[in-house]
C-alpha cells in the first residue's frame, strides 16, 4: 500500500478517525492494529521478520534493563565499596551486558544481511534464483531503529520496554515503515504509548505536510523521474550535456521523492498528534559536504554519528596509533587519525545501508574521503583564504560554498544512481564527451519532457526553492537551530480563507499536474527499497 495511492489515503483517514473516538488508553491499540495491518497488506510474505526482530530486541533489552537495575540495586545496598571493587564490579556488568549486546546485533543484522546483502551475492554467482528471497519492507530502517533502541538501553540511557506490544508498536509505527525516519525511543515511543487528545491545529498541520509531500512526489520527482529514467536507462546513447541535465535532474529528483514521502509519513502522524523528526532541514543550502550531511537524511546521518563515528573516533587503539603515527606523518595528521578512520567507517556504513553493490560503497568512499580531505587541508584552505583577504561572512563567499557543495553532491549522485559502478564511471566521463550530431537543446527535449513539463518544474522548484529560502533565513536569523516551520507559523497567523484558499490551490495544483492515474507505480519511492 504506497503512500500516493487512494487506497492509503483511505486507510489513514480511517485510522485517524478510529484513533480519536477509541479511549485515550486504547489508541495506542489503534496505532498497533493499524500497523500490522497496514504491514499484512503491504508485504505479507515477509511479515515474520518483523515479528522476529520485534521478538529479539524486546527480549534481548529486557535482559540488559535487568542487569542495569541489578547492578544499581547492589550498588544501593553495598554504599561502603572502595573505587576499585566499584569499577571492577561496573566492568564485570559491562562484560555480560556486551555480550547480550553482540547476540542481537548478530540475529537482528544478520536478518538484514542475509536479506539484503548476501541474497546479491548469492544471486551473482548464480547460487539463488533471484525472486528466492524477497526484501522485507522498511528492513534497513527497522533494524537501525531497533539497534538504536537497544544502544541506548546498555548505555543506561533510556529504560527497556516492559510491554512487547508496545514495543511492537514503536518497531513497526506504519507511517515510517516504508522510509523512516529512523526514529530514537526517547522521542517517539511515549508519543505512541500515552494517546493525544484531538486538536484541530495538529490535523490541520499534518494535512499540510501530507499535500506538499504529494506535491513534491507528483508534481516534481515523478516529472523529473521521467528524464531521468530515460537518460541512465539508455545511458550509451548519451554524452556530453545530456548526461550532466540528468545527473542535476537526479538530485532534485531524489530530494523531492525521499523528503516528499517523509512529509507524508510525518503529516500523516502528526494528524494524530506525534511528532516524528524531520528527516530533512534544506541539505541543498549546505556550505560543505559536512553539513550537508547534517541536513540530509538526518536520523541516519545521526545514528551513525552516536553509534558509529564517536565509539571508533573515542577508540582507545586509535588512539593509540595516532600516537605512533605522529612521528611518522606529524602531530596534526596524528591527532586526526581516530577521526578519519571514523569518518570512513561512518561512511562505509552509509554506503552499505543503500545496498551491497560496490557502487553504494563507492558512493560511501567518495563521500567520506572528501570530508577527510576537508580535514586535513583545513589549515592550508584558511591560510589561503586570509592571504586572498576573503571576507568569509560575505554573501558572495555563502553562494560559493552552496555551488561548490551542490556539486559536489551533484557529481557523488551518479554512484547509486547508475547500474553499477563500471557504468557510474562510464557515464560520468562521458559528460566531458562533446553531443554529436543533434545541439544539445534539441537532445534534451527529446529526453521525455515537453515543454509544458519544464516550466511546470521551473515554476514549482521555484516556489519549493522560496519556501526553503524563507525557512533557511528564519532559522538562521533564529540562531536556535531549530527545525520548526517558519512557514506554517506564518500561515497560522493569516485570516482562514487565505490558509484555506493555499491549500485549496496547492490541491489544485497536485490533481491538475500531477503524475498519476493509468500505468503510475505508485509504489516507485526511490529509498522504498532500501
Amino acid at each position: 500500500m504506497a503512500f500516493t495511492s487512494l487506497c492509503f489515503l483511505i486507510f489513514a483517514l480511517a485510522v485517524i478517525t478510529v484513533y480519536y473516538i477509541s479511549p485515550i488508553r486504547y489508541r495506542w491499540v489503534v496505532l498497533l492494529a493499524a500497523s500490522y495491518v497496514f504491514y499484512l497488506l503491504s508485504s505479507p510474505n515477509t511479515f515474520f521478520f518483523v515479528i522476529l526482530t520485534t521478538l529479539v530486541t524486546y527480549f534481548g533489552g529486557r535482559f540488559i534493563g535487568a542487569y542495569n537495575e541489578k547492578h544499581k540495586t547492589y550498588l544501593a545496598e553495598h554504599k561502603g565499596l572502595s573505587r576499585s571493587e566499584k569499577k571492577e564490579l561496573k566492568a564485570i556488568n559491562t562484560q555480560k551486558k556486551r555480550r547480550m549486546v553482540a547476540i542481537i546485533l548478530i540475529i537482528d543484522f544478520g536478518i538484514l544481511a542475509v536479506l539484503k546483502y548476501f541474497r546479491y551475492y548469492l544471486q551473482a554467482a548464480g547460487i539463488l534464483d533471484t525472486g528466492a528471497l524477497l526484501i522485507p519492507l522498511g528492513i534497513s530502517f527497522y533494524t537501525f531503529q531497533s539497534a538504536a533502541y537497544i544502544f541506548d538501553i546498555y548505555r543506561n540511557k533510556i529504560d527497556a520496554d516492559t510491554n512487547i506490544a508496545k514495543f511492537a508498536l514503536f518497531t513497526a509505527f506504519f507511517p515510517q515503515i516504508i522510509q523512516g525516519p529512523i526514529s530514537r525511543h526517547d522521542q517517539l515511543a511515549h508519543q505512541l504509548y500515552e494517546g493525544n487528545r484531538f486538536d484541530y491545529r495538529n490535523l490541520t498541520h499534518g494535512a499540510q505536510l501530507i499535500l506538499w509531500g504529494f506535491f513534491k512526489k507528483l508534481v516534481i520527482a515523478d516529472r523529473v523521474a521521467i528524464l531521468c529514467s530515460q537518460v541512465f536507462d539508455n545511458h550509451t546513447e548519451y554524452t556530453g550535456g545530456a548526461v550532466f541535465v540528468a545527473l542535476l535532474f537526479y538530485t532534485i529528483q531524489i530530494y523531492a521523492d525521499f523528503s516528499g514521502g517523509i512529509d507524508i509519513a510525518r503529516g500523516v502522524a502528526q494528524c494524530m498528534g506525534i511528532d516524528m523528526i524531520d528527516n530533512f532541514r534544506r541539505p541543498y543550502f549546505s556550505n560543505s559536504l559536512s553539513d550537508f550531511w547534517n541536513r540530509w537524511h538526518i536520523s541516519l546521518s545521526f545514528w551513525c554519528r552516536d553509534y558509529i563515528f564517536y565509539p571508533v573516533a573515542l577508540a582507545k587503539v586509535f588512539g593509540k596509533m595516532g600516537k605512533s603515527l605522529r612521528s611518522i606523518f606529524g602531530d596534526r595528521v596524528g591527532k586526526l587519525f581516530p577521526a578519519i578512520i571514523a569518518q570512513y567507517c561512518t561512511f562505509l556504513t552509509i554506503g552499505l545501508w543503500h545496498g551491497a553493490e560496490f557502487k553504494y560503497i563507492a558512493y560511501g568512499l567518495y563521500n567520506g574521503t572528501i570530508i577527510v580531505l576537508a580535514l586535513l587541508l583545513d589549515p592550508y584552505f584558511k591560510a589561503a583564504i586570509e592571504k586572498l583577504h576573503i571576507n568569509v561572512n560575505a554573501w558572495w563567499w555563502r553562494g560559493f560554498q552552496i555551488i561548490r557543495t551542490f556539486f559536489i553532491v551533484v557529481c557523488g549522485r551518479i554512484f547509486p544512481k547508475a547500474a553499477s559502478f563500471s557504468v557510474a564511471i562510464s557515464m560520468f566521463c562521458s559528460i566531458f564527451k562533446p553531443n554529436v550530431g543533434t545541439p544539445f537543446s534539441e537532445t534534451v527535449m527529446s529526453l521525455g519532457l515537453g515543454g509544458i513539463d519544464f516550466a511546470i518544474l521551473f515554476v514549482c522548484c521555484l516556489i519549493w526553492f522560496i519556501i526553503s529560502l524563507i525557512e533557511e533565513r528564519g532559522r538562521n536569523s533564529s540562531g536556535d537551530g531549530t527545525h520548526s516551520s517558519y512557514v506554517r507559523a506564518a500561515l497560522d497567523e493569516k485570516p482562514l480563507f487565505v490558509r484555506w484558499g493555499l491549500f485549496l490551490l496547492l490541491l489544485a495544483a497536485v490533481l491538475a499536474v500531477g503524475i498519476y492515474g493509468p500505468g503510475y507505480d505508485a509504489s516507485a519511492f526511490i529509498y522504498r527499497g532500501f
